[in-house]
């Protein structure tokens, strides 16, 4: 049953993640990543709340779904690297650093904003 909830929830957070990059190229337009550093910093932030919110209600046994599945599916690290070097390797290395310290530097403060929302919250 916990292999089905983290299919489930991949599935979902795959096809949000997907949305969310055509979203971003038709807002925004093509030439940086913004899909893929709008869902890691949206998708720490929701980890952060989602980390208290399951503990706070007994909600654990939804961590597979939410967490692992949902999450999993919709944050995208690995598209992340392959970006930031694809970025390098055009011979942008600054705009390829400012775009890991940018992805690394707002999914670290979502994380921390999304638990002390949820911790003020849910208290």
């Amino acid at each position: 049953m916990t292999i089905l909830q983290v299919a489930l929830g991949g599935a979902i957070g795959a096809v949000g993640r997907y949305l969310t990059g055509v979203a971003t190229i038709r807002l925004i337009g093509p030439g940086f990543p913004w899909g893929t550093l709008t869902v890691n910093i949206l998708g720490s932030f929701l980890m952060g709340v989602l980390v208290v919110v399951l503990a706070k209600k007994g909600g654990t046994h939804l961590a597979p779904f939410f967490m692992t599945g949902l999450l999993g599916g919709f944050t995208t690290f690995s598209a992340f690297s392959l970006d930031a070097m694809t970025i390098y390797e055009r011979g942008q290395a600054g705009l390829a650093a400012g775009y890991v310290a940018a992805s690394v530097i707002l999914s670290l403060a979502a994380i921390a904003v999304g638990l002390w929302l949820a911790r003020g919250i849910f208290a």
